[in-house]
């Protein structure tokens, strides 16, 4: 089986909260982890020309048009982030787990917003191709992006 590496830039954040993810979507997002052959989980979500990326310290989005070159890389742009610790305690499967969403331009609400709408969605469509047997075996690197 091959592997593909992809490169993602984060460029200098815009703003920073702390919100709550539902349990049901954590508990999605950490099982896809766990039965992934690589790292990373990357998920399209296609309603938004968008792509995640699920690892152990965060969920990262990217837009599939925003492409960047930095030195010798090339990738695309980091839109937000959800910082959080798959990892981390619970008392409980069932209660939201805190993270931080970081936003890296000015449409970074509203695209968090529609995020939570349809991520949930997405995810269902690509659990539905792992039950047929797609399987990826691809890595993330992300650079940072110094904006000129």
């Amino acid at each position: 089986m091959s592997s593909s590496k992809e490169i993602f830039f984060r460029s200098k954040e815009s703003a920073r909260e702390q919100v709550s993810l539902p349990a049901p979507l954590f508990n999605r997002c950490l099982l896809l982890l766990n039965h992934s052959t690589s790292a990373h989980v990357f998920v399209p979500v296609r309603n938004m020309q968008f792509q995640a990326v699920i690892d152990r310290d965060e969920i990262i989005f990217v837009d599939n048009h925003g492409y960047a070159v930095e030195g010798e890389y090339g990738g695309r742009l980091i839109v937000l982030a959800w910082e959080l610790e798959l990892h981390g305690p619970r008392d409980s499967l069932n209660e939201p787990v805190p993270i931080e969403v970081v936003y890296y331009g000015a449409a970074g609400h509203e695209t968090h917003r529609r995020l939570m709408s349809e991520f949930p969605k997405t995810l269902d469509n690509y659990e539905a191709r792992l039950k047929q047997g797609l399987p990826e075996n691809r890595t993330a690197a992300i650079l940072p992006f110094i904006q000129q």
